[in-house]
């Protein structure tokens, strides 16, 4: 047995052990090194334009007229929508949608130019599949706005035949003029918002799953005592020792996503280097702090895993940049906190988007905090555990 003062020793034996424990198995590999790079690039790649271009739609075209091949014509030139084909009717263009084809289709009725020149307001209908929630969004956008251009070309053309002036012509179509501009992100580009929350969030899950295996496949190969008396029975020290190289990994797989989204791509990163780098850690260290938590409320193996994942796939959707948290229901917006994704997610946007300082965030940093300092209630029921428990396969 070691002397109770030679910590550093201890904690060099654990380390290289965990070390060799890391490099025999390609498990460790893949889950530290292959997975999160994985996520990484496949989900910036996904999203690599920002947003979805050339959705395909319909036209069902009933009147045939130039007026409304100008309509169809105007349709396809829009950045977000391409016009794949013109249908003879409702029912075509209908099935075609059902069978996922196109994601919408205008309808121009007959008599379209004649109801136009003659003032008896045709009516343009489009119909919009929300199957898939982005596309139906954007392709009923570029419908909306089709028709308001439609409408307006209408009234500015009878007011040109009236002999009003353009002054007056453009303070009727448009009496009030709106500028908009989007904050942070004048692009609109989903992929600022979606990757930097999906990414963290998959390497979280990544690292809480690594910590439960790395801790519980020692009660399963049954060497938890040796693990133990290496380092000196001190639960404390064997943990540290033992989770520090993945702490280490985890860091510079997650500093180089940051470098990639951040210097490379180029997204907005208005908190600066050092509170990103804070973050960061904050981050892993949560994810391993969950993990850990898990196993040593649940010392089984499977089990600890299975609640792992559960916890992970949630957090996707509670955190709230999918759905706004203020619109969930109460237990549910309760239960947000208990999400160390969501505390991630608000601190990205009030640091890294809006720039503000981390003492805006003091809460939520306090709340990983306690995500880190919770395993700590549980480690002597963690210590009994790999004492105790031999593996059932």
């Amino acid at each position: 047995m070691r002397k109770p003062y030679d910590s550093i020793g201890c904690l060099r034996a654990v380390f290289m052990r965990e070390l060799r424990r890391m490099c025999s198995r390609p498990i460790y590999f893949f889950c530290v090194v292959v997975a999160p790079l994985f996520s990484l690039f496949f989900f910036t790649s996904l999203l690599d334009e920002g947003l979805p271009h050339r959705l395909p739609v319909g036209v069902v075209d009933l009147d045939g007229s130039a007026q409304s091949r100008q309509v169809v014509r105007t349709l396809d030139v829009m950045d977000q929508v391409e016009v794949c084909r013109v249908y003879k009717n409702y029912a075509d263009a209908r099935d075609a949608m059902q069978r996922g084809e196109i994601y919408a289709f205008l309808m121009i009725p007959s008599n379209f130019a004649n109801d136009l020149q003659g003032f008896r307001q045709p009516v343009l209908t489009y119909y919009v599949s929300y199957t898939y929630y982005v596309a139906g969004s954007l392709t009923y956008s570029s419908l909306r706005k089709l028709t308001e251009l439609v409408s307006g070309a209408a009234l500015r053309s009878s007011l040109s035949a009236k002999g009003v002036g353009e002054e007056q012509m453009m303070a009727q179509l448009q009496p009030i003029v709106i500028e908009a501009h989007a904050l942070h992100n004048p692009s609109l580009n989903y992929a600022i918002y979606l990757n930097n929350t999906i990414v963290p969030g998959v390497m979280m899950l990544l690292i809480s799953l690594m910590t439960v295996y790395a801790v519980g496949s020692e009660v399963k190969f049954n060497t938890a005592r040796s693990w133990l008396e290496m380092s000196n029975h001190s639960i404390l020290l064997a943990l540290f020792s033992k989770l520090l190289p993945y702490t280490l990994a985890f860091m510079v797989i997650a500093l180089f996503a940051d470098y990639y989204m951040y210097g490379v791509l180029q997204y907005p990163c208005e908190g600066g280097l050092w509170p990103t780098v804070i973050l960061t850690l904050f981050m892993v260290l949560s994810a391993q702090a969950l993990g850990l938590l898990f196993f040593a409320a649940v010392p089984v193996l499977r089990m600890a895993l299975s609640l792992c994942s559960l916890w992970g796939v949630v957090s996707f959707s509670i955190c709230g940049f999918s759905f706004p948290q203020p619109a969930m229901e109460a237990p549910v917006r309760a239960l947000s906190w208990l999400f160390p994704l969501r505390h991630y997610y608000l601190i990205y946007v009030s640091q890294t988007l809006d720039g503000n300082s981390p003492l805006y965030s003091f809460t939520n940093y306090a709340v990983l905090l306690v995500f880190m300092l919770l395993p700590l209630l549980l480690l002597v029921r963690l210590k009994r555990a790999l004492i105790h428990t031999d593996y059932i396969p």
